[in-house]
């Protein structure tokens, strides 16, 4: 299976039998062009969406038929878990709620954070249970911070992280850089391209962060 970061916190997912799930789909131009990410040109068969905020919720680009996941639903044989959290450390009372997703994808197992505000409690890192590759806001100010997302990592224990939703030249927000969060830190390898194809059984046994180029 392969996945693509597009930008901000959308991946294109494709499973080994060509089935294309795109998470959290940005509006190209949203908040006054705070997001520069150009629009994602797949044909997705699933779309899921975290929460509905302009960065995360836009299906509108999308040609054809396909299945938009808001919580917990198996659609085309892959069955998407969906853990309640909330989008800022107050519960929600600044940002409203968000929804974690963990769904297996030709043997792998991905857990998407969305836009993940709080650390995670021993509950809620049981519900998310194993994962094998975490797709993970590490920018901070709308989202957990980078020692919040170290944390989350801690916990979690992935084979692979890949960090999302962190200062790029297309990302306008107040927020920051990748090397806030990668500074210091082993196992970590910046892939020089959007896109990395995995293997069930063929993950590293020890938790590798990977950085890949936005897409879009």
């Amino acid at each position: 299976m392969k996945i693509r970061w597009n930008g901000h916190s959308s991946f294109t997912i494709t499973a080994d039998d060509g089935t294309i799930i795109v998470t959290d789909p940005y509006q190209p131009g949203a908040f006054g062009g705070g997001i520069g990410y150009q629009q994602i040109t797949d044909r997705p068969n699933i779309v899921t969406i975290s929460h509905d905020h302009d960065d995360h919720n836009y299906t509108a680009g999308f040609k054809g038929a396909f299945d938009v996941v808001t919580g917990a639903k198996t659609v085309k044989g892959i069955a998407f878990r969906a853990v309640d959290v909330f989008h800022d450390a107050n519960g929600g009372k600044e940002r409203g709620k968000n929804r974690i997703f963990v769904f297996t994808v030709s043997g792998v197992t991905i857990c998407h954070c969305g836009d993940l505000g709080h650390p995670l409690n021993d509950a809620q890192a049981k519900q998310i249970g194993k994962v094998d590759v975490l797709l993970l806001p590490v920018g901070g100010f709308y989202t957990i911070d980078h020692l919040q997302a170290t944390d989350v990592v801690n916990k979690l224990k992935p084979a692979i992280v890949i960090p999302m939703h962190f200062k790029t030249d297309k990302c306008g927000f107040p927020i920051a850089e990748v090397s806030k969060f990668t500074q210091g830190k082993d196992r970590v390898r910046n892939v020089g391209a959007d896109e990395i194809e995995l293997v069930a059984g063929k993950l590293p046994g020890a938790t590798e962060i990977l950085v890949l180029n936005h897409r879009f």
